[in-house]
């Protein structure tokens, strides 16, 4: 699966296990915006919850 840079980036923080606000800071975005990412993402990898998806995203070296 081709993500884009800002997905990647917030793949990589949700990997490092930040909260929707502090990847909103740490990417001034605002956390509607990285709650909107993250849903996208659990969509597109079929996963339960942003949990499992950074599970997938691990396993599947995305990051």
């Amino acid at each position: 699966m081709k993500l884009t840079k800002r997905e990647l980036e917030v793949c990589k923080y949700l990997i490092l296990g930040f909260k929707n606000i502090e990847i909103a800071q740490e990417m001034h975005l605002s956390k509607h915006t990285i709650k909107a990412y993250i849903s996208a993402l659990i969509c597109s990898f079929d996963a339960k919850n942003r949990t499992e998806l950074a599970y997938m995203l691990g396993k599947e070296n995305i990051i």
